[in-house]
This record gives structure tokens, C-alpha cells and sequence, in this order.
């Protein structure tokens, strides 16, 4: 299961990149991997549960648990199945080839397979998030020149978002509840108690929020400025049914509970009158299917939420008829569209006569929505209202069912009108002969299998019965075309009355007549909302955020005295004797400490009474280069050796800094009462600090861990013990640094690319943009004016011993002082020498390639040589052997923890090429600048 999720991974980069060129080839080679998935899933359904299990951290319980039972069966079944009809469709429905969007089409497809299949609710947290990216990319990058594409991709990765935060806080307060985060273990074991029932509710804000239940619908109807195969997939399918799945993957656990069916049954029936009540005032075809998107899911919100066994029956099964009508639905409109130019109702005429096979087909497609037979929708719905027809309070919300079910009517009504009804227009594109194949098939098709499920519901059956028989015990109820004549017949006859009715009375007129008194409106609810957020911010930024960086530390050292300082002075007056006495300290242990101690101490006092900046910054750096030399003595070399090139590139990117500005520090403004805030602030932080370590260090009472990392490294065959905790025995945690190391490189990048290009001095002509691709110098330009010869030469003399250097360390680490984090650091320093004589234009030609292809393959191979641990059955990141025999060298033995260390060198010496290509530029002089090309 996990490879079939990988496999759609593969396929999102690999099929655009391949066929991008061929648009049909393309999308029908994007329909393959969904379709599979569909078949897979149909092949396994009904043999019992299938488990698949990936350790990824054992020691903090972190495991990839994937599991496909009936449920998650009938979801891949539609979201494989209507997906590969929907990237058929899309090959032709685009003038020219959509890469991007093909690719991320697959990728959500990706998205929601791992969706559906988790069984954990952290996994399933992570693929909720990927369809959440995945359409805001879909909704916002089609036409990434127009406002209403970026704010409507904005509003549903808000909505979606931020309610998903509040259902990851859910998923922590029932996993700590049940003792388990598996889903599986979970629904075996309920958990209860107050902090069960919170979770729950946030959980199911969550699902109401993906699933676009009101109040929180706006987003959808927003999105439909998406092209139509995103909204036909995303918006009738896949995206939105998440949120339902959620809850009827859950409803078996807390059905029970006291506030889980209220609010299912709230939020279902507001969703299933409100979205049918606003479908008909829209003229835009799509907005009117989208607000009828709300209203059907408000009645699977119901269903699947109720927690019986009818209801669970009639949900899973309107779920697949959904799919099957609506997702044809929204792609007629987008074929009308193609052909007509238009979407909205009041423009359109005729066009049932010039396309009558698009015609028969969205035809059938409402009438399985409206629930007549012998559609899968009719099947589905009969066995909605016979899932109330209990009496009691079943009584009124089988009342609202059949309310819903009349609008439903009555806006199906109003779609066939406004789609296709009205005399021909024989002007313009009405004389057009002969129907868009490509587009009217994947209609039909997926028309025609709501109609084949409705006449023969055994298949649909068979796929969903296990889930809903879990639910409750057998009632003898079944999924079937005709139950005789009885109470789901009679409603069914009521609602298509009062919906023809309702229609002929409101819905017939287009455009809609307009309601002059002010209805409350979501779109302005989250405008309104957003807009008070800002405000709020822009008030609280312009008191706090002062441009004051003292003012800032001042801010933080107070916080930190008040709230930890504060805590650790009551522990010391408190004594109760977790500290060591104090007569254990010793003042040193050795000379050369004392030393040290004095000129650190020394440079801190010099740098702050010197007034000139570079004085300073090599002050500062003799702080850091002293503590460098007190970790030498203590006997932490790899320590001291990181923290010295360390400093040396922060001097060195801080004299490129203080280039641009004034020798001298700006005089004092700062009162005698100001200097003393300062002073007391400096000195109780100071002692706030040394009394921490103090207490800290004198207050172990376990063993320390030194010795057992130590053992472990010796059981490795290895002497490094630092670099075998990066690399081995902590390389997660290694990960997770370079990553956010990556990040930073990328926050580079766009922190100083974000304004304009210097401007050419001299009132030279702007400098044409760069080839793309190139950031390369041109050769043969100057050097930057001002430039030594001398330490050009020494530059390009240096260079190369530093970089063997550095892979000596990269080597060694594993015996000797060294390791990539290291090494990478001082292959940038040579690096930084070849840009001190020659800005940029010697940096590029030292440097055989982007620094963004560095980062990238840098924590691409660290991520590899991870993951290189499941291929031989491990963890992710164990490290593994690799012995490989060459002539006349013997056998070579390594281990795939040297390679996750070759990636680090690469990322850090990426970053670093990143600074000096980016920053560095910026900060050089506007004519040296203005003759290079920014990459």
C-alpha cells in the first residue's frame, strides 16, 4: 500500500516530465495509476482486512500504519475511478499541455490514497494537509495572472488549515485518551471521558470544515474559479468527501458519545437546506453545483454521522452515487463552457438541441441526484429516509431529509433548464455541428455507472456492507432497486412534488430575481473575519514592533527573567536539596582555562566600550574564538573546530555587512535611566545563566548518558563519538536541521530577491533579464574595483588544499575530529576566499553549479540514505553496511550513514554558496552589482 501511494509520488514528477509535450498522451497516461488503484481496491474488497505497518522513529512511537477494510475500499474506488475519467477528460479539455496541473492532479490523487488508507491519525493528519496544499496549488496556479484565482486558493487553504490545526489538536486529546494513535485500536477500544469527548469535537470541526459544512462553506463555492477538471475531481469527489470519510471512519467510536449525533445532525441538516436554498438563486452553472455540493454533503454529514447501521448503508452508498452524478455534472458544464464560451445560465440557449448526447447524459446524471429510479442516487436515498423512519426525533430530522430532498428538485430543475433548455440559436456558435467526444465520453461514462449500480446495487453492496455491518447488528436490510410500496416510496413522491413545485415558483427564472432584503453571506463572514484579523495585527504590530532591536532584547531578557528566572530563584530559596553543595565547585582545572575565562571576558567588556563597528566585530569573534579554545581544553575537539568556522564565516559575512555602513557606532540617545535599565537587565540575565548551568550541572541524580553513547560508538568500530550521535544514533534529529537549514537557504533567497535588482549606475540601460538557467558570470568582466591581486592569488591557491581538507573531514569524522556538518563549513570557507578578491564573478567561476542544486541533492541524498534502512526490512535512518569488493583494493566496507554525512556537506556548503550568491551580492557596490546576473 505504502508503494502504491509512492508510486502516484513517482508518477506526479515523471509523467509531465515525460509527455509534457503531448497533452492527450499525457492526461490518459496521468488516468492509468488512479485507475489501477480502483481495481486494486474492488480486487481486495471483500477478502478481509489488509494491514501494512512502516517503522519510521520506534522509540517515539512513529510508524507508517496503513490498513484498507470496506471503507476505505469504497473511497478509493471513487477517487481511483472518477479520477482517471477526470484526466481523460482533462487531455481534452485544455488547449495546450498543463503540466503542472497534471502532475498535481496525480499528486492529490497520491494524497488521497494515503488518506484513506492511514490508520494512524498522525498519517492520516499529514495526507489531510497534502490534499489541502495539493488544491491550493490546483485552485491558484491554473491562471496565476488573475486576483480572484489567488484569493479564492487562499481562502480555502485558510479555512481548510486552520481547522485543521483544530483537528489535529483533536487527534492529540483522543490518542492520549485511548492510550493509541492507531485508528484500528482506537474503534476497538473507545475511548471515553472528558478529554475523549473534547477531541471529538474538535475532530469533527475539522471534517466540517473540509467537508464545507455551514457556516464554514464559503470556500467552496469561491474555489469554482478553478478550472473544471479540478472542481469536477476535487469539488465533487475527492477533496470534500475527506471530511465525511473522517467522520464515518470515526462514527463507530463515537456515535455514542453525548455530543458526537447532535452535532452530525445539526451540521448535516443547516448544510442540506441552506446549500439548496442558495443553489437556486445562482445563475453561474458551477456555483449553483457547488452550492448543491453543500447540500448533498450536508445529508452524507447526516448519514454517516448518525452511527447506525441503515444509515451507514445509505451513506456509503450515496457517497459512490455522489461521485457518479455529480462529478459528471460539474464536467457537462465545463464541456458547455468549451463549446459556448460561457457557463452562466442566462447566456445560454438552445444548447440541449445542438449537443443532445451531453444533454441525455447530464440528464441521467440529475436524475440519479434527485433520487429517481433506477439510478444508484434513488437506491441510496430510499435507504436514507428509511434510516428515520423511526418516529421520535428521527421524525423531524426525516422531515428536514425530505425538505432537502425537494430543493434538490428543484435545483436539478433549474440546472437541465438553464443548461439546456431555450429555443436554438442558430447565430454565432450555434451552427457548430457534431459533439467534443473527448469531453461528452468521460460524461456518459460516468452517468451510465450510476444508472448500471442502480439497476443491479449488489456490487455497491458487497463493497460497503461490511463497513455498515460494523455498526450495528443485521436488520435484513440491503441495498436493492425496489423495497415494495411503503413510507420511502410515499416521501419519495412528496419530494419530487414539492420540488417541481418550489421550481416552477422560484427557480424557473433566469437570471434569479434578486432579494433585496441583506441575507447573512459567508463569503462576507470570512472577508469580514480576515479583515479583523489584519486590523488586530497592524495594531499590535505598529505598538510592538518598534524597529528597535535593543528594544526587542530588552523584551525577550524580560520575559525570561520573569518566567523561567523567576521559577529558578524559588527553587534555590526553597532548598529542597536537589542541588549538590556548592563547596563541590572548583574554580578550574587546568591553567589554560583561567586564561581563556579572562580573554573572553576582556573582549566582552572591549567590544562594549568600543565605538567603531569593525573593532567590535572582532572583539566579538575573540569571544567566540576563546570559547572555541575553552572546548579544546575540555577535551570536545569536533566542538571546538565547528565553532571556529563558524565564527570566521560570521566575521566574515558581518564585515561585508558593516561595509555599507558608517565607521562609527551613532552617538547615545539613551538617558542615564535607559543605560541602567541596560545595565541590570545584562547583569540578571548574565547571572540568570550561570546560576542555570550551576544548578543544572550539580543536580544530575541519574547516570550520565556520555558512557552509553560511547559504548554504542565502540560497538560500531568507531572513535567519533559526536559524529556517530549525528549520524546514527540521532540522525533524525540531524534531519531535521539540515532541513530547516534548507529552508533557511530558501528564506535567503527570497528575503533578497524580493525587491528590484540594484539599478546600473551611470545612468546605464537596465541590464536585460538572465537566460534562464544561468547564473554563471559572463567570463571576462573585471574583478570588483578595489579587489587585491594578492589575495586573489592566495585565494586560488588555498582553495583547493581547503577543499581536500574538508573532504578529510568528511572522511575521518567517522574515527577523527571531523564529519559533513563540519566539512561542509570549511569547503565554504574556500569558497569565501575565492569571493572576498572577487565578488561574484570569481565565486561563480569556482563554483561548478547552482548552490540550490547543492541544498536540494544534498538533503535529497540525506533523505535517501535514510530511507536506504526499509529496503533491507529496518527503520528509516538505520544505518546499514555496504561491502563492495574492487581490484586491488579488496573489500570496502561503508556504511549508509556516510552518505546521509555526504549530504550534509552538501547542504551546508550550499548554504553557504546560497549566502554569498544572494546577500553577498546585495550588499556589493551598485556598479559592481549591476554587471552580474542574478541567479
Amino acid at each position: 500500500m505504502l508503494t502504491l501511494v509512492i508510486a502516484h509520488a513517482v508518477a506526479a514528477v515523471a509523467v509531465p516530465s515525460a509527455l509534457g509535450r503531448r497533452r492527450r498522451l499525457m492526461g490518459c497516461a496521468a488516468a492509468v495509476l488512479p485507475a489501477a488503484t480502483a481495481v486494486w481496491a474492488v480486487s481486495r474488497a471483500g477478502g478481509g482486512d489488509v494491514t501494512s505497518s512502516l517503522e519510521w522513529a520506534p522509540d517515539l512511537g512513529l510508524a507508517v500504519d496503513l490498513r484498507l477494510d470496506a471503507l476505505s475500499a469504497a473511497m478509493l474506488v471513487l477517487v481511483g475511478g472518477v479520477g482517471a475519467v477526470v484526466l481523460c477528460y482533462s487531455a481534452w479539455y485544455f488547449e495546450r499541455p498543463e503540466r503542472l496541473l497534471t502532475g498535481t492532479l496525480i499528486a492529490f490523487a497520491g494524497a488521497m490514497t494515503g488518506l484513506v488508507l492511514a490508520d494512524n491519525l498522525f498519517v492520516l493528519y499529514v495526507f489531510w494537509e497534502l490534499t489541502t496544499v495539493s488544491s491550493f496549488i490546483l485552485i491558484g496556479a491554473a491562471r496565476p495572472d488573475r486576483a480572484a484565482d489567488r484569493r479564492a486558493a487562499v481562502e480555502a487553504l485558510l479555512t481548510t488549515t486552520a481547522f485543521g490545526l483544530v483537528m489535529l489538536a483533536g487527534f492529540v486529546l483522543v490518542g492520549q485518551a485511548a492510550g493509541t494513535y492507531r485508528i484500528s485500536a482506537l474503534l476497538a477500544d473507545p475511548p471515553g471521558g472528558g478529554a475523549a469527548r473534547a477531541g471529538a469535537v474538535l475532530v469533527l470541526l475539522g471534517a466540517f470544515a473540509k467537508s464545507a459544512q455551514v457556516p464554514l462553506h464559503g470556500w467552496l463555492p469561491a474555489a469554482m474559479v478553478a478550472p473544471t477538471p479540478v472542481s469536477a475531481y476535487l469539488h465533487a469527489a475527492a477533496m470534500v468527501k475527506a471530511g465525511v470519510y473522517l467522520v464515518a471512519r470515526l462514527a463507530p467510536a463515537f456515535a455514542d458519545d453525548g455530543v458526537w449525533r447532535p452535532m452530525t445532525v445539526a451540521a448535516g441538516l443547516a448544510s442540506l437546506l441552506v446549500g439548496g436554498v442558495v443553489a437556486l438563486r445562482r445563475d453561474d452553472l458551477k456555483r449553483l453545483l457547488a452550492y448543491g455540493t453543500v447540500s448533498q454533503l450536508g445529508l452524507l454529514m447526516l448519514l454517516l454521522g448518525d452511527g447506525t447501521r441503515t444509515a451507514a448503508l445509505a451513506g456509503t452508498a450515496l457517497l459512490l452515487a455522489h461521485g457518479l452524478f455529480k462529478a459528471p455534472l460539474f464536467l457537462a458544464v465545463g464541456a458547455l463552457e468549451h463549446e459556448t464560451g460561457t457557463r452562466r445560465a442566462d447566456r445560454l440557449s438552445g444548447t440541449g438541441r445542438r449537443l443532445p448526447v451531453l444533454a441525455a447524459a447530464a440528464t441521467a446524471a440529475v436524475a440519479s441526484m434527485v433520487g429517481l429510479p433506477p439510478f444508484l442516487g434513488f437506491v441510496a436515498k430510499e435507504a436514507a429516509v428509511r434510516a428515520f423512519a423511526h418516529g421520535g426525533l428521527d421524525a423531524a430530522v426525516l422531515a428536514g431529509v425530505v425538505a432537502g430532498s425537494a430543493l434538490t428538485v428543484a435545483y436539478g430543475l433549474r440546472f437541465l433548464h438553464g443548461a439546456f433548455g431555450g429555443a436554438a440559436d442558430e447565430t454565432g456558435d450555434g451552427g457548430r455541428r457534431g459533439e467534443p467526444w473527448g469531453l461528452v465520453a468521460p460524461v456518459a461514462a460516468l452517468a451510465a455507472a450510476g444508472f448500471a449500480l442502480g439497476v443491479y446495487p449488489a456490487p455497491v453492496q458487497s463493497l460497503v456492507g461490511p463497513y455498515a455491518a460494523a455498526l450495528g447488528p443485521d436488520t435484513g436490510f440491503e441495498l436493492t432497486l425496489w423495497h415494495g410500496f411503503g413510507l420511502p416510496i410515499a416521501l419519495s413522491l412528496v419530494a419530487l412534488a414539492a420540488g417541481a413545485a418550489v421550481y416552477g415558483a422560484v427557480g424557473r427564472t433566469f437570471p434569479a430575481r434578486t432579494v433585496r432584503r441583506r441575507v447573512p453571506d459567508a463569503q462576507r463572514a470570512f472577508d469580514g473575519a480576515v479583515g479583523s484579523v489584519l486590523a488586530g495585527a497592524h495594531a499590535v504590530t505598529c505598538r510592538v514592533q518598534i524597529g528597535s532591536l535593543p528594544v526587542y532584547l530588552g523584551v525577550i531578557g524580560a520575559m525570561v527573567l520573569v518566567l523561567p528566572g523567576t521559577a529558578l530563584v524559588l527553587a534555590l530559596v526553597s532548598g529542597d536539596g536537589t542541588a549538590a553543595p556548592v563547596g563541590e565547585l572548583r574554580g578550574w582545572d587546568e591553567p589554560a582555562q583561567l586564561v581563556l575565562s579572562v580573554v573572553v571576558a576582556a573582549c566582552a567588556l572591549a567590544a562594549l566600550r568600543s565605538r567603531r563597528r569593525l573593532s567590535s566585530a572582532l572583539l566579538l569573534a575573540g569571544v567566540g574564538y576563546g570559547t572555541g579554545g575553552l572546548f579544546v581544553v575540555h577535551g570536545a575537539p569536533d566542538l571546538a573546530l565547528t565553532l571556529l568556522v563558524v565564527e570566521t564565516l560570521s566575521l566574515i559575512m558581518l564585515v561585508l555587512v558593516l561595509r555599507r555602513l558608517p565607521d562609527r557606532f551613532p552617538p547615545r540617545r539613551r538617558g542615564v535611566p535607559g543605560r541602567i535599565a541596560t545595565a541590570a537587565t545584562s547583569l540578571a540575565l548574565g547571572g540568570f545563566v550561570a546560576a542555570f548551568l550551576l544548578v543544572a550541572a550539580l543536580s544530575r541524580t541519574a547516570d550520565p548518558v556520555g558512557p552509553r553513547y560511547s559504548r554504542l560508538a565502540a560497538a560500531d568500530g568507531a572513535k567519533n563519538v559526536v559524529n556517530v550521535i549525528l549520524d546514527d544514533l540521532r540522525a533524525l534529529d540531524t534531519l531535521g536541521e539540515i532541513a530547516v537549514l534548507a529552508v533557511a537557504a530558501i528564506g535567503v533567497v527570497g528575503l533578497v530577491m524580493a525587491g528590484p535588482p540594484p539599478p546600473p549606475s551611470g545612468g546605464a540601460a537596465p541590464r536585460p533579464p538572465a537566460r534562464p538557467g544561468r547564473w554563471l558570470a559572463t567570463p571576462g568582466r573585471p574583478p570588483l574595483a578595489g579587489s587585491s591581486v594578492v589575495l586573489a592569488a592566495t585565494a586560488r591557491l588555498l582553495g583547493p588544499t581547503i577543499l581536500l581538507f574538508s573532504l578529510y573531514l568528511l572522511v575521518a569524522g567517522h574515527g577523527r575530529p571531523g564529519g559533513g556538518f563540519v566539512g561542509g563549513l570549511v569547503a565554504g570557507m574556500a569558497f569565501v576566499l575565492r569571493y572576498l578578491p572577487g565578488g561574484r564573478r570569481e565565486l561563480a567561476t569556482a563554483l561548478p553549479g547552482r548552490p540550490s542544486v547543492l541544498v536540494g541533492g544534498g538533503l535529497a541524498l540525506a533523505a535517501a540514505a535514510g530511507a536506504s534502512g526499509w529496503a533491507s526490512g529496518g527503520a528509516f535512518l538505520h544505518p546499514e553496511a555496504l561491502r563492495v569488493s574492487a581490484p586491488w583494493i579488496g573489500d570496502v566496507k561503508a556504511s549508509t550513514s556516510q552518505l546521509f554525512d555526504l549530504g550534509v556537506y552538501l547542504l551546508v556548503l550550499g548554504l553557504v554558496a546560497t549566502i554569498l550568491t544572494t546577500l553577498g551580492a546585495a550588499l556589493e557596490e551598485p556598479d559592481a552589482a549591476g554587471t552580474e546576473d542574478w541567479p
